[in-house]
């Protein structure tokens, strides 16, 4: 299973992001995917709802000690010179290193794919808790609610709970869908209980504090399909 994953958000100027996306789909994915312990990788056009703009990259193995050996800062500056100059088109780069931690499937989880590759759709959160006590809460609302009501949702592929090994928010939430369309129709409306103190979600979210990229809503550009 892809128990770990590593995500990157960032941003690229316009007038570069036809070079960068075609060095990045077909020049740096797959040198990625030829290193061992890695399985998959998708690349995700954030701005389709929430607050994150530009781009996600996310790269799933067994587990996070693929990503630790070597870890990103040894591997940085072994990188070839291409690597090196459309890196450094990045605008605003935010990296986690990622854990799951509990995940459920939805009814639309074979939308998921080539693989074990993420969904067409994904919103995806990153954030802290206010204490070990929001925490708690926190953790028994997706395990007795938000989960059990993922796992019936129409067009949901599934959800990943996860906490960062490394990154600045502990904390880190992936819901995948089938297309934007499902999204809208049947998450929408679970999501607007985050603005009722009197739900459970209402209650937790208001004690969370987001990264300024989080929430975001991505659509996949690779692979494509």
């Amino acid at each position: 299973m892809d128990h770990g994953i590593w995500a990157i958000w960032y941003d690229i100027a316009p007038a570069d992001r036809p070079a960068y996306e075609d060095w990045f789909h077909n020049v740096h994915i797959p040198e990625k995917l030829a290193r061992p312990g890695y399985l998959w990788a998708a690349h995700y056009a954030l701005g389709h709802g929430g607050r994150g703009t530009g781009y996600l990259a996310l790269f799933g193995a067994g587990n996070v000690r693929t990503f630790l050996d070597p870890s990103p800062r040894q591997l940085a500056p072994r990188q070839p010179e291409l690597t090196l100059r459309h890196v450094a088109m990045r605008i605003n780069s935010a990296a986690a290193l990622l854990v799951e931690e509990m995940r459920v499937d939805g009814p639309a989880s074979a939308s998921r794919g080539p693989g074990l590759t993420p969904a067409p759709v994904i919103q995806i959160g990153h954030y802290n808790a206010a204490s070990p006590i929001v925490e708690d809460d926190l953790g028994g609302w997706y395990a007795q609610e938000r989960f059990p009501a993922l796992a019936k949702l129409p067009g949901c592929a599934g959800a990943r709970k996860l906490l960062a090994t490394v990154g600045a928010y502990k904390h880190a939430i992936l819901h995948e869908f089938a297309s934007l369309e499902m999204r809208e129709r049947h998450f929408a409306p679970l999501e607007a209980q985050r603005d009722d103190p009197k739900t459970w979600m209402g209650r937790v979210v208001a004690q969370l504090t987001h990264a300024p990229y989080s929430p975001a809503v991505g659509v996949r550009i690779c692979p494509g399909g």
